[in-house]
């Protein structure tokens, strides 16, 4: 088999729940196979345009956006956009001729996938969510295979042969390093307990505001902060970092943060939970109130019901975000408890189950 059989194209983006699982197997690909030859494809300037380059894989981008609920001005491009970005898609496909189309759900994978499919691609796609999202739903007619990280999510699709409960993959270089240390690399004192808050890579607005709303009594218990503001508001806050306030707009080394907090804020999506989960941390989850089916909430909740996480809904954020955060980050006993439930939400193989399919169909087209 000659290397140029292993040809496989990613889409997805705009997130990093949609993002970094398809990063994941195709890092997985990479160790299994290094001949193989790997796209990703994506919006120009979403998160996707960064990071993948980061990760030492090929990018190019199309014309892409999602469509707003509210009437905008790209709303009314995104018919002619969503003609473009297929005609790119489709000049991308015949030039690269991949073997197998791997697609995350998002937006952007739309076009890249089902171009893909015209030439004769095996599709696999990933869905990381309990509600499937409209752009896998539109796809399913064309996967081999569909993998999921919940189980409720079979009953949206029709086709329940090419369902596998896989879960959602995990970065292979995500891992834990000494906390101190991790501290230390942070410019904080190992001595502190640390709360790392994350909303996501375009930020939360809601957590952001309470978090800056309660700077000072944080610091006043003795608690530092790793404070990822998202994109989108680190203008607003970056002015409030200190010699325990470490603010960012987006940060790269998740492993970095990972490791130096003692406690993490932050929203429930599913590829959060999968990494949380992997590393057996613990965390309080504030749930988007702002996605389709309230499956932030769903997440959130089985978690808490199983004694693995905390859950603080975002209509009562502002009453209940101190108490709870300084309750936990202070109980050694509660945060084990944590650990040691999340751990069972864990799905360590994913990446490599995926990786291992399109390295099968690729091989076998």
């Amino acid at each position: 088999m000659s290397k140029n059989s292993y040809r496989f194209i990613f889409a997805g983006g705009g997130t990093g729940g949609h993002l970094y699982p398809v990063l994941a197997v195709a890092q997985y690909i990479r160790s299994i196979k290094p001949e193989a030859e790997i796209l990703f494809v994506g919006a120009k300037n979403k998160l996707e345009s960064r990071v993948v380059p980061e990760y030492g894989f090929d990018f190019k981008p199309i014309w892409v956006s999602g469509f707003s609920r509210k009437l905008t001005l790209n709303n009314l491009l995104f018919p002619l956009k969503l003609i473009v970005s297929i005609i790119q898609s489709l000049i991308i496909n015949i030039v690269f001729k991949p073997r197998v189309a791997i697609g995350s759900g998002a937006y952007v994978s739309g076009p890249v996938i089902w171009a893909a499919s015209v030439f004769g691609a095996k599709v696999i796609l990933l869905e990381q969510n309990s509600y499937p999202g409209v752009t896998n739903r539109l796809l399913e007619k064309k996967a081999a295979e569909i993998h999921l990280t919940f189980e409720e999510s079979k009953k949206y699709f029709r086709d329940k042969s090419i369902l596998k409960l896989t879960g959602n993959p995990i970065r292979i270089n995500l891992k834990l390093s000494d906390k101190s240390e991790m501290k230390k690399y942070f410019g904080l004192d190992p001595s502190k307990k640390v709360l790392l808050v994350l909303g996501g890579s375009g930020g939360a607005m809601s957590i952001n505001e309470v978090v800056a709303g309660n700077l000072r009594n944080l610091t006043d218990s003795g608690i530092q902060i790793i404070w990822q503001t998202g994109q989108y508001y680190f203008k607003q806050y970056k002015d409030m970092t200190n010699s325990s306030v470490k603010i960012f707009s987006f940060i790269s080394d998740m492993s970095a943060a990972f490791s130096a907090c003692d406690v993490i804020i932050a929203r429930s999506g599913a590829t959060t939970i999968s990494e949380i989960a992997y590393l057996k941390l613990p965390v309080v989850f504030v749930p988007s109130p702002n996605v389709a089916a309230n499956h932030q909430y769903m997440n959130a909740k089985t978690l808490k019901e199983a004694g693995a996480a905390e859950l603080i809904e975002d209509k009562n954020l502002r009453d209940e975000f101190f108490p709870v955060i300084n309750e936990i980050i202070f109980n050694e006993a509660r945060q084990e408890k944590f650990k040691k439930n999340i751990s069972e939400f864990a799905k360590p193989l994913a990446a490599k189950i995926i990786a291992e399919r399109a390295i099968n169909f690729a091989g076998i087209i």
